[in-house]
């Protein structure tokens, strides 16, 4: 790649995807409206000559002057928080957004990234899931207008690949964590940790038998790059396939904090997945990519991050 276009570039993810673009020699244009991303993630950017910042939100018609190489579209509310409090914006973005970025690859010649999510499985009646899988989605429950918007987009992007030419990829993003998360978007991680370290309960929802999947940026970030690098077009799991049940997470998150808060038990929301676990085969193959940091190791990084931010 030699320029690089990166939709939701001042959110957590899209702000590493610009520094790792720009370790690699790369022009960025970072383009966020700051809706959920901030302005301190990429705040340390701005002195380097090959980063560019465009304020804009992508549902509009974009303009980008001169060559794009790739574009990766990551514009979107991402956590519960965000996207229950904004479904339509996430609506908007996933669809409007979509077809504007992939307006725009077309025009360039660009090379389309599309941020898809492991929300398109809904909660899945298959173990572990596999890109194969069609999900399990409630197209009108509260946590539909992002889970449909992100499958909405898989299938605008592969009809542009299929109708226009256009080089298209879709990873299917599995929680992750690190760095630059925001303390109150709601995601387990930040809450556990965030309460943890106030000595305050950890909540857990439901019995805490429901399971998740936790990669860390930097290894997510390295699979991303290895998509976009690679001659693929289906859809392609990227995650840490090591399972946890959230009651099991909570009381790791205490231990490695060090943390006496109590765990107390709330009602499940609903349509919450009872499972999520990634079958990466796929990228096991294709990319030679699997995760390298380990669990515990990503999860202190994380609450270094945080620990001064809650201090204050």
């Amino acid at each position: 790649m030699t320029r690089v276009l990166i939709t939701g570039g001042a959110g957590f993810i899209g702000s590493h995807l610009c520094e790792r673009f720009l370790a690699d020699g790369d022009d960025v244009i970072c383009m966020d409206n700051f809706r959920t991303g901030s302005p301190d993630n990429i705040a340390h950017l701005f002195k380097n000559r090959r980063f560019t910042f465009i304020e804009q939100d992508v549902t509009n018609y974009i303009y980008v002057k001169g060559p794009l190489d790739a574009i990766l579209h990551f514009a979107s509310p991402a956590s519960p928080v965000d996207y229950l409090e904004l479904p339509i914006p996430t609506l908007k973005v996933g669809s409007l957004g979509t077809h504007k970025a992939l307006g725009l690859a077309k025009e360039k010649g660009a090379r389309f990234l599309l941020a898809s999510t492991s929300e398109v499985y809904g909660d899945p009646q298959v173990h572990p899931q596999k890109e194969e899988y069609w999900g399990n989605v409630n197209p009108i429950g509260p946590r539909g207008v992002y889970d449909e918007a992100k499958r909405f987009a898989e299938a605008l992007t592969m009809a542009y690949h299929r109708a226009h030419g256009v080089d298209t990829r879709i990873v299917r993003i599995f929680n992750t964590h690190g760095p630059r998360m925001r303390l109150n978007d709601g995601r387990v991680v930040p809450n556990f940790i965030s309460q943890a370290l106030r000595g305050e309960p950890l909540t857990v929802y439901g019995d805490g038998s429901q399971t998740r999947s936790f990669c860390y940026v930097s290894d997510l970030v390295e699979g991303i790059v290895r998509l976009l690098r690679a001659d693929y077009n289906d859809p392609v799991n990227c995650g840490n396939p090591t399972e946890v049940s959230i009651l099991q997470f909570a009381e790791r998150i205490k231990a490695l904090t060090n943390s006496r808060s109590e765990i107390v038990f709330r009602p499940l929301p609903v349509d919450d997945p009872k499972v999520r676990q990634p079958d990466i085969s796929r990228a096991r193959k294709l990319l030679g990519w699997e995760p390298k940091v380990g669990v515990d190791e990503g999860l202190r990084q994380t609450i270094d991050y945080f620990r001064p931010t809650v201090a204050r």
